[in-house]
Formats: structure tokens, C-alpha cells, sequence
């Protein structure tokens, strides 16, 4: 039978129950779900280090945490407006980040943008994690810490609207609205719903505005966050096509034309957001975001310029790209023993792995759409590159590493926060956005032969 224990964490008393796992009444980073095996929510429990996730309280102890801070997300979205009598919201749930951003309609332009950790990142650092805590568990806890969120974000921004506007990936979506998502995570994978979504702010506990709409969404992984993205973006010239590419903790590839296109996920897993690396974190400072190798001297640069404490997206991709250059990896991604990149940040021979996987599954994908439409890098105006690191990110050393197709390297145009970008230009100009849900067709990948060629030969550098 439980009992009612004192867990006093920093110096401050939390109340608990015996048997209640730590985790649970941390506000802490559970990349991989609670299982155990990424190392990431290591806390000291009475002077001891120990994981939060698989330690089950069962009496009095003393906690103590490493620094949490929050995630340094560049929406690419200005803000140059007025505060007016005719306001909206804007609001971007990412997996790893939200972005709010208040507009001023009388204006057309932002007031002011915010962002903030996602809070459902204490159940899992990727869609599939959370889906399989809503399925063993519920809808309700990912929804009301959402809400809350928002709701403190609203508060912040010390302004009323009448209409919020929400782009996010379908899981998100689902569990904004409230909905189960349990059913996007198993064969055939379909969602409860993927059309534009109305309700009042009330419904789902959102306050400091009236109504809520959600923008629509493609297929079950690709969602309104593309959506929105495809209409910041715009259409093409004629005969020609766009490439999309949104590299977060999964990755959407979207090829089209003005008149049509195709779009897939790719199974890149969070590995660009550092979830299944060994030093791998978030962009938090202290985070390595760019690395150099010259002659065996090694440079870096990290967020806010503080000691390193791990390595970010970017900085991956420039580590990998830095040691492939210099046969420290060599081309099947062979790596005699772990690279030090500083003190206790390294980069091992799994986590290369890991990139090889993301990195082939993002490159072969692109390489599969194009044939699917019968494409050639000639045909491509442009490729755009969305995502949160996505404006800092080396495109040498993407292409370099094997991320991106050579030919596309002079295309490439960074967006930072698309989804959110788009879905502020919806609410200034608006036009039809639902037409890119509806010309966009889901390919997918997974049982073409075609594809499982283009991975294998990819996974090389």
C-alpha cells in the first residue's frame, strides 16, 4: 500500500506517493519514453546518480537535478507590429518546441513571438513515444500539459484575441484537440482526423481567446505544419518544382508543382534533435552547434558561447562531416574507438550509426520522390530546408555527410520555422491553404524496392 513520502527537489519539497517513479513528478526529459536507454534525465537522488525514469520512490529523499533551460528556437518570423484593437494568435506545436506569435490583423504584421519547451517532452522526445504513452495510458495527461502551456504563453503575451490558428504534425494535433492518437501508431496507421478543425476556446480550457481553428493535414505524417509551410512557401513557376524538406524529430519530404506533388516521411527518428546520440542535446546553451577540424586542431561554437555540454543538429552534422573528411570515419562509417570533441562530449561509433540511418532514409527519399514524378535535379527551383536549426545549418557539410543530394547544395534555402511563418501569412493574407492538402499524395516508402536500394547505397559516405 503506497504511503505519503517528502521528495525534496533543489531544496524544494514535492509531495509524492511510495512507489511512484521520480520521473513522474519531475518536469524532465524522457527522450526515449521512460525506458531507460538514452541516459538523459540522469538526477542525483541523495548524493547518488541515478536515471529518473527507473527509480521508484519509496521513501524521504533529497534530489537534485542538473540545469534544465529552454530551447533556443529561431522562428524566422519578425516582429515589427503594433499592438491594435484587431488581434490573433498564431500558434506552432512542434514536437520539441512551440512557437506563439501574436498578429496584429488592422497591421497585417507580429507583434511579438514567444516560444517554449514542448511539456509533453516528459513523455518522450518523438511522436511514436508519445503515441505509445497515450495508448497505454491516455490522451488526457499530453493534452492538459499542452493546454496549460499555451495557456501560460497567452497569459504572457498580455493580450486577448479572438481566433487562434494552430499548425502542428497530426499527433500533436490529436492531442491538442484531446483526441486518442493511439490508432496513428499501428498498421494501417490512420488518425481520427485529419480536416481543418473549428471549435470554441472553451471546449478544450484555452483562455484569452474565443475561437479556435486548426489547419488541415495531408496523411497520418504529414501534417498541418506542411501544410502551412507549402503556403509560405508558395507554388513554383511553371514546370517546375519545390522541394520541402523539415528536419525535426521525424522528417517530411514534400516534392510538387504548381498543379500537383508528392510528399513522404522519412524514418529519420530524433536524431537531429540529439535524442538518440550519446552527448546529444537539444539547442540549449551550452549546446556544440558548429565544429572544425584542421590539421588534428578542433574548433567549435556553442550556444551563448558557454562550456560545452553537448552537441546539437547542426554541430552533428559537422562532427560527422569533419571526421569523414579527415579518415577518422571512413566510407562504410568505420570508426576505430569514440571521438572526443571535449572532455566528457564525445561522439561514438553507435551514434554515427545512428546518422547514417537518418541521413540515408532523408537523402534516399528525396532521391525516391523524384522518380515517382519523374524529376531530375534540373527541374528543381529550389530546396527548402525547414526546421529549427535549419538557418545555421552547413550545407557543406550536409551534403558532405551524405544529408543532402550534391546537386541540390546551390538550391538550398533555410526557413527556420516554417510552420509557423505560413501560418501567420494564412491569417494576414489568406487564400485557399486547404489546396495544398488536398494536391499533396502520401507516398509510402517503406515497401518500395526502389527505396530499400537508395538506403542501402546511402548509408555510405
Amino acid at each position: 500500500m503506497s504511503k505519503q513520502v517528502k521528495v525534496t527537489v533543489n531544496g524544494k519539497v514535492v509531495p509524492a506517493k511510495s512507489g511512484t517513479t521520480l520521473s513522474d513528478i519531475l518536469n524532465i526529459d524522457k527522450p526515449c519514453g521512460g525506458h531507460g536507454t538514452c541516459g538523459k534525465c540522469k538526477v542525483k537522488v541523495n548524493g547518488q546518480e541515478t536515471l529518473a525514469c527507473r527509480y521508484v520512490i519509496e521513501s524521504d529523499i533529497e534530489v537534485e537535478t542538473y540545469e534544465s533551460t529552454e530551447l533556443v528556437s529561431e522562428t524566422g518570423v519578425t516582429e515589427s507590429g503594433r499592438m491594435t484593437d484587431n488581434l490573433c494568435f498564431a500558434l506552432d506545436i512542434g514536437t520539441t518546441t512551440l512557437a506563439l506569435a501574436l498578429v496584429s490583423l488592422d497591421e497585417k504584421k507580429v507583434v511579438r513571438v514567444l516560444t517554449a519547451t514542448n511539456p509533453q517532452r516528459v513523455f518522450g522526445a518523438d511522436v511514436i513515444t508519445r503515441i505509445d504513452y497515450c495508448r497505454q495510458n491516455s490522451v488526457k495527461e499530453l493534452h492538459d500539459v499542452l493546454i496549460d502551456e499555451i495557456n501560460r504563453m497567452i497569459a504572457e503575451m498580455g493580450a486577448q484575441a479572438d481566433t487562434i490558428y494552430v499548425s502542428a504534425n497530426v499527433t500533436m494535433l490529436h492531442t491538442f484537440w484531446g483526441v486518442d492518437c493511439s490508432s496513428i501508431g499501428v498498421a494501417p496507421y490512420t488518425p481520427v482526423f485529419l480536416e481543418r478543425k473549428e471549435s470554441s476556446a472553451q471546449r478544450i480550457r484555452l483562455r484569452g481567446v474565443k475561437k479556435v481553428i486548426s489547419i488541415p493535414s495531408i496523411a497520418s505524417f504529414v501534417g498541418a505544419d506542411i501544410v502551412a509551410g507549402l503556403d509560405f512557401i508558395g507554388e513554383p513557376d511553371d514546370r517546375k518544382y519545390n522541394l520541402l524538406i523539415d528536419l525535426g524529430t521525424n522528417a517530411e519530404v514534400v516534392l510538387y508543382s504548381n498543379t500537383s506533388g508528392v510528399a513522404t516521411a522519412a524514418a529519420a527518428g530524433p536524431c537531429f534533435e540529439g535524442a538518440n546520440i550519446s552527448c546529444g542535446m537539444s539547442a540549449t546553451k551550452g549546446a556544440i552547434y558548429a565544429f572544425q577540424l584542421s590539421e588534428g586542431h578542433a574548433s567549435y561554437k556553442t550556444i551563448a558561447d558557454e562550456k560545452p555540454k553537448g552537441i546539437c543538429g547542426t554541430g552533428l552534422i559537422d562532427v560527422i562531416s569533419e571526421l569523414v573528411n579527415n579518415g577518422i570515419i571512413d566510407e562504410t562509417g568505420y570508426m576505430e574507438e569514440d571521438y572526443t570533441v571535449f572532455e566528457n562530449v564525445y561522439l561514438s561509433r553507435e551514434d554515427v550509426r545512428q546518422y547514417q540511418l537518418a541521413k540515408s532514409a532523408v537523402h534516399s527519399s528525396i532521391l525516391a520522390l523524384m522518380k515517382t514524378e519523374g524529376v531530375g535535379f534540373e527541374d528543381i527551383a529550389n530546396m527548402y530546408i525547414s526546421g529549427g536549426f535549419s538557418a545555421k545549418m552547413n550545407v557543406i557539410n550536409a551534403v558532405n555527410s551524405g544529408l543532402l543530394p550534391k546537386e541540390l547544395a546551390h538550391k538550398m534555402v533555410g526557413l527556420n520555422n516554417s510552420s509557423l511563418q505560413g501560418t501567420v501569412k494564412y491569417i494576414c493574407e489568406g487564400g485557399d491553404i486547404e489546396r495544398f492538402a488536398n494536391m499533396i499524395k502520401y507516398v509510402d516508402l517503406s515497401s518500395s524496392s526502389y527505396f530499400s536500394e537508395l538506403f542501402m547505397e546511402n548509408m555510405m559516405f
